[in-house]
């Protein structure tokens, strides 16, 4: 079966698609040429409002640049009911979350702060010790990759005392 677009068929086809145009369309008016002219937006200013056909809420000419501004009256004072919330232009539920995860933040630095305190506390123990073996005099010995024993000579010793000095210096204050 073959399919023949007839002249009949191109001119319903055409006045289809120009009836669909048409209804899509808010503006109608008559162009410099003579012809229809549909469009969704007004009509260039050089067309006269006599040649206007349609615009938008259905009247004919072009429509005012301004809207119609009506004046409302003021609520009186006892116009007005007492048990209406004022609006802060806050939402409390957004306040009680941010309150909240500032609190867990704070609560979160706290216990890192107890951590890094505990472990200088540790450290300046350690370094305490250590640095009293080392000013006591008595001989220590360190045991090498060969596992071995070895006696520490005064060079690396006073290398140590004061490595476990600035320890003892920064962590214990």
């Amino acid at each position: 079966m073959e399919l023949k677009i007839t002249p009949k068929h191109l001119v319903l086809v055409l006045a289809g698609w120009a009836f669909a145009l048409s209804a899509a369309a808010q503006w109608q008016w008559i162009g410099k040429d003579g012809r229809k002219v549909f469009s969704d937006r007004p009509p260039p200013a050089d067309i006269q409002d006599k040649d206007i056909l349609k615009q938008p809420g259905g009247r004919g000419g072009r429509a005012s640049v301004t809207p119609a501004v009506t004046e409302v009256p003021a609520p009186t004072v006892a116009a007005a009911k007492p048990n209406i919330p004022k609006i802060s232009g806050k939402d409390a539920e957004l306040e009680a979350k941010k309150k909240k995860l500032e609190e867990e933040e704070t609560a979160k630095k706290k216990v890192e702060e107890e951590k890094v305190a505990k472990g200088r506390a540790e450290n300046c123990e350690r370094a305490k010790k250590g640095l009293a073996s080392f000013q006591s005099g008595v001989r220590i010995s360190t045991v090498n990759a060969k596992g071995e024993r070895e006696f520490m000579e005064e060079g690396v010793r006073a290398t140590e005392s004061k490595r476990l000095q600035s320890i003892v210096d920064a962590d214990c204050k």
